[in-house]
C-alpha cells in the first residue's frame, strides 16, 4: 500500500501531469472566450450572409434530422477556424519572430552538412549498403 501511494505521489508530481491539469483548467476558461467569439461575432456575420445559421430542420425525415449533425459540423468548423486564426496563427508568427531574433533554427541544414561526424556516418552507411548489395 505504501508503494502504491509513493508511486501515486511521483505520478502526480511529474511535470507533465501538472502541465496537463493547468492546460485543462486554462482550456475550460478559454472556451468562454471562443464561445463568445463564435456566438457574438462569427454567427451574426454568417446570419447576415446566409440568413439563420441553424440547419437543424434541414434534411429532416421524421425523427431523423441530418440538419442537427450539419449544424454541429458547421459550429465545429467555426470554433476550429476561430481558434486557428485568432490563436494558433498569431502564436506561430510570434514564435517564428522570436526564433529569428534569437537565431534559432537558422542554417541547421548547412551546419549538419558540414559536421564531420555526419559525413563519417554517411560514409559508413554507404559502405554498408555497398556490402549488402555485393552479398546479394
Amino acid at each position: 500500500m505504501v508503494g502504491m501511494l509513493s508511486g501515486f505521489k511521483k505520478f502526480i508530481l511529474k511535470g507533465n501531469v501538472i502541465d496537463l491539469a493547468v492546460a485543462v483548467v486554462i482550456g475550460s476558461a478559454f472556451s468562454a472566450v471562443v464561445d463568445a467569439l463564435v456566438k457574438s461575432v462569427l454567427m451574426p456575420l454568417i446570419s447576415l450572409l446566409v440568413g439563420e445559421p441553424n440547419f437543424d430542420d434541414f434534411l429532416a425525415f421524421g425523427d431523423v434530422r441530418f440538419g442537427v449533425l450539419l449544424t454541429a459540423v458547421v459550429n465545429f468548423l467555426l470554433v476550429a477556424s476561430a481558434l486557428y486564426f485568432v490563436i494558433v496563427a498569431p502564436m506561430n508568427r510570434l514564435i517564428e519572430h522570436r526564433n529569428r531574433k534569437l537565431g534559432i533554427g537558422q542554417d541547421t541544414k548547412k551546419e549538419a552538412a558540414e559536421d564531420p561526424q555526419i559525413a563519417l556516418l554517411k560514409e559508413i552507411r554507404d559502405a554498408l549498403q555497398e556490402q549488402n548489395q555485393a552479398a546479394k
